[in-house]
């Protein structure tokens, strides 16, 4: 590695930047470093160093979808409370706070 540096200005949310910079923290990685590495990989990768695409489970969006599939989906989701797999909202929220910290 050179003794010389460039700098790097982004813009991040906020939120974003605190949370992955406690991780960075408790890892014991400086921010910088970690930026460094992610770059190092994109060389490495010749590209990013991740799959870019939607998940395959992710719940479709409602205004793309035709009356028909709109209507399965619907089913779908009264079935699987008809046959309790379900969650209480209140539990989910809970989990969702909890994994993000908050």
């Amino acid at each position: 590695m050179s003794g010389k540096s460039a700098n790097l200005y982004a813009r991040i949310e906020p939120d974003v930047k605190e949370q992955a910079e406690r991780i960075l923290s408790a890892l014991g990685v400086p921010a910088s470093n970690a930026i460094n590495m992610f770059y190092k990989q994109i060389i490495i990768q010749r590209g990013l160093p991740f799959a870019v695409k939607l998940p395959a489970d992710r719940p479709p969006m409602i205004d793309a979808l035709s009356a028909e599939e709109l209507d399965a989906e619907i089913n779908k989701g009264y079935s699987d409370m008809l046959e309790g797999r379900t969650e209480p909202a209140k539990k989910v929220f809970d989990e969702i706070r909890s994994d993000n910290g908050l």
